[in-house]
């Protein structure tokens, strides 16, 4: 059920910030799971593991990961909620106990953005008298419906990303050879990592090459530490 102070006036144009919530959650999990899984797969598979213990760790990490992700999105977008909620109950408070007080502080903040004085307190007389808490959350507070807090789909987006992205380097290994398996997980991370980055900043409006590189060189920077601490580790063990 849609809150009253957020409602908002539909027109044509489609903007992007209506995706921050869930685009975030859905690129950060899939980015964090293919590389978190294609990491630890090469970093198993350089300290000499076996196929079966590749693919358990793999599979370990996948799961494990997914659950972490969907918790950790849930607690912290949670708070943001309630932020938002205290927020609220406060600002309904000082409407009670002030009200002429909050005309004043609705009606300079429309001059601040450029509104006559008179202009602005005419503003905010009939905003305030069609929807009080709404006009003082969205002016005041920066709160809005493309923007409120959403933890489960937080939560959800997350943990289904993280599982996209973390199956394809395991099943890379499922199918691979022990001799290229290193290779293979390596090169398809790759190549899915540009492609992830290319998805999510033309989704999000920003230049393509620049997102896949960028996305692409720091997965490459932690698949290769992870395979030289195996490398290390095998040699030790």
């Amino acid at each position: 059920m849609r809150r009253p102070w957020i409602a908002a006036i539909r027109h044509a144009e489609r903007h992007r910030a209506g995706h921050v919530g869930w685009l975030r959650a859905a690129v950060m999990g899939a980015d964090d799971g293919l590389v978190s899984t294609a990491s630890l797969v090469l970093g198993v598979a350089a300290a000499h593991g076996t196929h079966s213990g590749v693919l358990v760790a793999g599979a370990a990490g996948l799961v494990a990961g997914a659950m972490s992700m969907a918790a950790g999105e849930y607690v912290s977008v949670h708070s943001q909620k309630d932020t938002e909620s205290a927020d609220l109950r406060l600002e309904c408070a000082e409407l009670a106990a002030d009200d002429k007080g909050e005309h004043a502080e609705l009606a300079a903040i429309y001059v601040s953005r450029g509104l006559d004085p008179a202009l602005a307190k005419q503003v905010a007389d009939q905003l305030m008298a069609h929807d009080a808490l709404g006009a003082h959350a969205r002016d005041e507070l920066g709160l809005s419906e493309t923007l409120e807090a959403r933890p489960l789909q937080a939560a959800s987006a997350s943990a289904a990303s993280f599982a996209i992205g973390a199956a394809m380097p395991l099943c890379v290994a499922v199918f691979a050879p022990a001799s290229v398996l290193i290779a293979a997980v390596s090169v398809t991370s790759l190549l899915c990592l540009v492609l992830l980055g290319a998805l999510a900043a033309q989704a999000g409006g920003a230049p393509v090459g620049l997102g896949a590189l960028r996305v692409a060189v720091w997965g490459a920077l932690a698949m290769g530490i992870t395979a030289g601490a195996g490398v290390l580790f095998g040699a030790a063990a």
